[in-house]
C-alpha cells in the first residue's frame, strides 16, 4: 500500500491542479512572436519548475517521477495508472491507434487531431514507445494528415507504422525493403478474383441513386463505397443503406459466377439458385446489417444451414463492413487490422508487445481481442464506440474516454510507464 499512500500524500499536500495547468500552458501554448506572450510563457515555465522542485524535495530519490505525475495526471488518473501498473507489472511498449472517431472526431474536434493528443503522442514517442496508426483509410490520406499533424520527422523516424485499409498494407518509413508490405498480395486467387470482379462492376452496374450518390474510394484492395453527401447526414445514411444491399448482392453474384451458382438449375427454388439470398442471410448475422436489410425489406427467409457449401466457404472468408451514413465495404477477413498490427510489430521490432489499443469499431475490436488472447495489451475506446467495443473495454480495464479526449488515455499510459519505471 505504500505506493498508494504516496499518491494520497502527493495530491493532498501539493497544489497539483495548478501545477498541471502550468504544465499544459507551457506544453500546448508555446511562445509566439510577441514580447508580452514570451514573457508570460517564461514566467509560467519558471513557476512550473518551482512547483515541481517542491515535489522533488518532498519525495527524495523518487521525486522526479512524482513531479511528472503531478504535472501530467489528475488524482483519479494517477490512481488508475497505479492500478494498471500494479496489475500488469510492465510498461506499455507500443500504441495501436485508430484515427477517425478515436483520435479525432467529427463532433468535437472538427476532424482534426487535437493539439493535446499530438503533444502526448510526441512525448510517448520521445520516451521510446513506437506508434502504429491503424485505419481503414487509404495510405495517401492518412500519411498526409499524419505528416501535417505529427511532423515529417516523427513519421519518418523509423518508430511509426501505418496499417492502412484495415490491414491490407503496412507502411513503415525508414525500414528499407520492409517499408511497404502489401499483405493482400499473399491472398489466393479465389479471393483476389472476387475482389477484382466486384471492383470492375461496382460503379458501372450500380443503380442510378447509388451511382449519383456515392463514389468508389481509392483503395489498393478493399472495395469501398462512400457517400457524396456529408458523412452522418440523413442523405448519406439513406444512400449507404441502399449501397449496402447492392454491395452484398454484387459480391454474391461475383462469388456465384466463380463457382457456377449464378444461373437457373431445373426445378430448384429461387433461394437455392440465388446467391444473393444466402449472402444477405449470412451477413445479416451482424445486427447493424440485419437492421438495414430489414428496414429495406431485403431480409431473406432462408436457413443458412441449407446454403451451398462452396458458396458459403468463400463468403465466410469475406466480410461486408457497414458504417452508418459513412461507408459500405467488402474486406478480406484474412487481412484485418490485427494481421496488419502483427506485421507492423514485426517491422518495428516489437517482439514482446504490451500495447494500448484505442478504437471505436468492430475492426478495432479484432485487435483488442487478439492482444487479449496473448495477454499483450490494454483496450480503450471513446464512449460513443460500437456496443461490442464498449462491452469489451468495460469488461477489461474500463478505459473509456469522452468524445475528443483521447489525450486522457495517453496520459494514463505515461503515468503507468512512470510507475513501471519506479518498480523496474
Amino acid at each position: 500500500m505504500e505506493r498508494y499512500d504516496q499518491i494520497y500524500r502527493l495530491y493532498r499536500d501539493y497544489d497539483t491542479e495548478t501545477l498541471e495547468a502550468y504544465q499544459d500552458f507551457v506544453d500546448l501554448f508555446p511562445p509566439v512572436d510577441s514580447r508580452v506572450a514570451l514573457d508570460h510563457w517564461e514566467e509560467a515555465t519558471d513557476e512550473r519548475e518551482r512547483r515541481k522542485a517542491e515535489i522533488r524535495d518532498g519525495f527524495d530519490e523518487e521525486g522526479d517521477v512524482y513531479a511528472e505525475l503531478a504535472a501530467t495526471l489528475s488524482r483519479d488518473q494517477a490512481f488508475t495508472a497505479l492500478d494498471l501498473a500494479t496489475e500488469y507489472e510492465r510498461p506499455v511498449n507500443a500504441l495501436v491507434l485508430d484515427v477517425d472517431e478515436t483520435l479525432r472526431t467529427a463532433g468535437r474536434t472538427d476532424n482534426e487531431i487535437p493539439r493535446d493528443v499530438l503533444h502526448r503522442l510526441h512525448q510517448l514517442h520521445e520516451d521510446g514507445v513506437p506508434i502504429v496508426v491503424c485505419t481503414g483509410q487509404t495510405l495517401e490520406n492518412v500519411k498526409g494528415f499524419l505528416i501535417q499533424g505529427l511532423g515529417n520527422e516523427l513519421v519518418h523516424s523509423g518508430d511509426l507504422s501505418i496499417v492502412y485499409e484495415s490491414g491490407n498494407g503496412v507502411f513503415t518509413p525508414g525500414h528499407g525493403p520492409d517499408t511497404k508490405r502489401l499483405l493482400y498480395e499473399d491472398l489466393d486467387d479465389e479471393i483476389t478474383d472476387v475482389f477484382a470482379a466486384v471492383r470492375s462492376r461496382i460503379v458501372t452496374e450500380a443503380p442510378d441513386e447509388i451511382r449519383r450518390g456515392c463514389h468508389l474510394q481509392g483503395n489498393e484492395f478493399n472495395v469501398t463505397l462512400k457517400p457524396n453527401a456529408e458523412t452522418g447526414t440523413p442523405a448519406a445514411r439513406d444512400v449507404i443503406d441502399h449501397a449496402l444491399v447492392y454491395v452484398i448482392d454484387l459480391l454474391a453474384d461475383a462469388v456465384g459466377e466463380q463457382i457456377g451458382h449464378g444461373g437457373e438449375s431445373g426445378e430448384s427454388s429461387e433461394a437455392e439458385t440465388d446467391p444473393a439470398s444466402w449472402a444477405r442471410a449470412l451477413y445479416s448475422r451482424d445486427p447493424e446489417i440485419e437492421q438495414v436489410l430489414r428496414s429495406r425489406d431485403a431480409l431473406p427467409d432462408v436457413d443458412l444451414d441449407d446454403a451451398p457449401a462452396d458458396l458459403a466457404a468463400i463468403l465466410e472468408r469475406i466480410d461486408v463492413a457497414y458504417y452508418e451514413a459513412d461507408a459500405a465495404e467488402i474486406v478480406s477477413l484474412e487481412l484485418d487490422k490485427a494481421a496488419g498490427v502483427e506485421a507492423a510489430f514485426d517491422v518495428l521490432g516489437v517482439e514482446d508487445p504490451f500495447a494500448l489499443v484505442m478504437g471505436d469499431s468492430k475492426s478495432d475490436l479484432r485487435v483488442m481481442r487478439w492482444l487479449e488472447e496473448q495477454e499483450a495489451g490494454l483496450a480503450a475506446a471513446p464512449k460513443h464506440a460500437s456496443r461490442d467495443v464498449l462491452d469489451h473495454v468495460i469488461r477489461t480495464d474500463e478505459l473509456l474516454f469522452d468524445e475528443g479526449d483521447a489525450a486522457s488515455v495517453l496520459e494514463l499510459v505515461a503515468g503507468t510507464n512512470l510507475f513501471a519505471e519506479l518498480d523496474g
